[in-house]
């Protein structure tokens, strides 16, 4: 008397095996360029933060009642620009309240600039993007 025993299959077979491979090569090259743009982005961000301290001087120096073409580096209580910044913030200057930052050419960064308008309204100050600004996208505005 003769048992025919089926095989058992055990493990995965190629084609499942290359099947999760192509998945997991496609889930990569989607997810490594945002990843890549995510953090070239949080680079970036320390730039646009170094202005945040001059943006609230070149408001008071306007609330002081002087002109916006008054409000320069070094003066009015506007800190002195730099050009041996820290970190990803390379230069910080400002020239009749207009606010130009630029980072350094590390860790991804290639010396961008991220330039601030003013524009006063009954005292108010009110900021926008420059177009002249090469930031990354997204970031600038």
């Amino acid at each position: 008397m003769k048992h025919s025993m089926q095989k058992v299959q055990k493990g995965f077979t190629l084609i499942e095996l290359m099947i999760v491979v192509a998945i997991i090569g496609i889930l990569a090259a989607v997810a490594l360029p945002a990843y890549q743009d995510y953090i070239s982005k949080a680079k970036f961000s320390e730039v646009v933060i170094g202005t945040s301290a001059v943006k609230t001087a070149v408001e008071l120096c306007v609330q002081d009642g002087q002109a916006i073409a008054n409000c320069d580096s070094d003066t009015q209580g506007i800190p002195a620009s730099y050009t041996t910044g820290v970190g990803h913030l390379k230069e910080l200057s400002v020239t009749d309240g207009v606010i130009t930052a630029k980072a350094n050419t590390i860790n991804g960064l290639s010396g961008q600039t991220y330039v601030l308008n003013p524009t006063v309204t009954d005292g108010k100050v009110t900021w926008t993007t420059d177009p002249g600004s090469t930031c990354l996208p997204k970031l600038c505005k």
